[in-house]
């Protein structure tokens, strides 16, 4: 779930004075997806990039640990905090063990956000370092991939230490994000967050 309590009292950003904000490198256009691509556009993310309010970070974990093209990886046996605290690991498609690669890589992705003194950060969703809702438990390529609730290494990192973080599906949260960022944008009250679609509700059975 979101903190739409810490995005509704964010500030008032200016030209002089942006919102910091930490975006994985993929959903502006970079292209260091696992296949060399952009892993598809997003256009409720790209349109933050148009504003002179904000200042954007960028990175990309996995291809900071592993380069680009690269395997496609996945977490097994339990969640990003998990892989963390030693209990889970993060292993490719043909069974390569990155554990170390993506905790060493969500602890560089702390340290920008740091640094930088990153407000808020949009991650890719589903990604095992970037995922923020929803996550594979397990290869995503096999035959009966199951989806879970929770949070990739880098996403677990950033949040373990006190960052709020949404991804580019959260699109209510993203609404309250631009009604800061520009305030000649409508607050749409229709659009809702990941974790609140029907697929999301259905899968995991919540009521």
């Amino acid at each position: 779930m979101t903190d739409r309590n810490y995005l509704n009292n964010l500030r008032i950003p200016t030209k002089d004075n942006p919102l910091r904000i930490l975006m994985s490198a993929c959903l502006t256009g970079i292209t260091c997806g696992f296949d060399g691509s952009a892993n598809g556009e997003y256009p409720s993310a790209l349109k933050i990039l148009t504003y002179d309010t904000v200042k954007i970070v960028t990175f990309c974990p996995e291809e900071f640990s592993f380069g680009t093209p690269r395997e496609m990886c996945d977490i097994h046996g339990g969640t990003g905090i998990d892989v963390l605290n030693g209990k889970a690991k993060v292993l490719t498609e043909t069974g390569k063990d990155w554990t170390e690669g993506m905790i060493k890589s969500s602890e560089k992705m702390l340290e920008i956000a740091k640094k930088e003194n990153i407000e808020i950060a949009i991650l890719m969703d589903i990604s095992a370092a970037c995922g923020s809702q929803v996550i594979y438990n397990g290869n995503r390529f096999g035959s009966n991939k199951v989806y879970q609730i929770g949070s990739g290494v880098s996403a677990a990192q950033l949040k373990k230490n006190g960052f709020v973080v949404i991804s580019q599906r959260d699109f209510a949260s993203l609404e309250i994000l631009y009604s800061k960022i520009d305030s000649k944008h409508k607050l749409d009250t229709t659009k809702v967050d990941h974790h609140e679609i029907d697929w999301y509700k259905e899968y995991f059975k919540i009521t």
